[in-house]
């Protein structure tokens, strides 16, 4: 397939790119190299792409709006996987704009793009905390989700609904991916798991919100991956079982629905912590704060959807994952 990578320099992004040319897709990537973090962490992953024909890099904004109709009309893409928004529950508290320029503005812009381009598949990245308030725990696609608790997860439950509109108004396929707490080697420096890291390295004391009274499903990025490539690859279809009797926001009448990535094994925070504690050999030393705002106790996913369709569900345990990010760490940053 000719694939589009929105957000290639980025965590995920890179990792994707680097799996669908490894199988033999090719790919046009995209990023707007922002500063949100170190912009030397992305073009170093943008330096493990192999040099070659099947993979174009172009610095490109998605709010540009003449520059991605201009890239869709020349590339005439097989499949699209946005994965460029700007991140980061906190951030969208003092800096709200960007998250409506990048993921509202941006995510037109490409969905536009794409119908106008008889794109055969539209994949995004939308995110567990459009979950926002609910507690049933685990989180189900089938569950309602009206109640964020922060601008960026309205952005993610507004896309959502963008993309349904565009599946209903023109047959569009739309598959949205909530992923839960993505961490590894080459992650978000303002993600925790980098953050602790590099404070317990430097004997700074951590900080651990809620009394480290958290509970996440940590999903490792060669899980998330292998659950994107597979759902790239099964093309959203209508589901006659819908009615609007009864509607299940998972799925639709129209060629949509939203999938679940996470590792449907949440764990304390403490237990994270300790994991990386032992693989640095060193004791963490923590101020314990209150909640953040915008921030939620506890996420878990039912990812039961997602093997039901691609017969996959990740498995990789904490402990693993975390020595694999120290491995890259200590290697990267020497």
């Amino acid at each position: 397939m000719h694939v589009l990578v929105t957000g290639v320099a980025g965590f995920i992004g890179h990792h994707l790119a680097l799996r669908l040319l490894a199988r033999g897709d090719s790919v046009v990537g995209i990023d707007n190299m922002n500063d949100y973090y170190d912009v030397k962490l992305k073009e170093n992953r943008l330096k493990r792409f192999p040099a070659g024909k099947n993979f174009i890099f172009l610095k490109l904004d998605i709010t540009d709006r003449a520059a991605v109709q201009t890239l869709f009309e020349e590339q005439k893409f097989d499949a699209v996987v946005n994965l460029a928004a700007q991140a980061g529950v906190r951030y969208s508290i003092t800096n709200p704009h960007a998250y409506i320029d990048a993921n509202i503005v941006g995510f037109i812009n490409l969905i536009e793009g794409a119908r106008h381009t008889s794109v055969k598949h539209f994949v995004f990245a939308s995110s567990s905390s459009v979950y926002g308030a609910n507690t049933r725990l685990p989180l189900s696609e089938d569950d309602n989700v009206d109640h964020p608790l922060s601008l960026y997860a309205a952005t993610k439950k507004a896309n959502e609904l963008m993309a349904h509109s565009y599946a209903n108004l023109f047959q569009l396929p739309c598959t949205g991916l909530r992923f839960f707490t993505v961490y590894g080697p080459w992650g978000r420096p303002d993600m925790a798991l980098f953050k602790f890291t590099k404070a317990i390295l430097a004997d700074e004391p951590i900080q651990v919100f809620n009394h480290g009274n958290m509970i996440r499903d940590f999903t490792y990025i060669d899980d998330i991956v292998e659950g994107v490539m597979r759902v790239v690859d099964a093309t959203a279809k209508p589901d006659s079982t819908w009615t609007g009797d009864k509607p299940n926001p998972a799925i639709s009448y129209a060629p949509y629905r939203i999938f679940n990535i996470g590792n449907n094994n949440p764990i304390q925070l403490m237990r994270y912590i300790n994991a990386l504690e032992d693989c640095l050999g060193k004791k963490a030393k923590m101020d314990m704060l209150p909640m953040q705002p915008g921030d939620v106790p506890a996420t878990a996913a039912d990812v039961s959807r997602l093997q039901n369709a691609v017969d996959f569900r990740p498995r990789t345990e904490v402990e693993t994952g975390i020595a694999k990010f120290v491995d890259w760490y200590r290697s990267y940053y020497h």
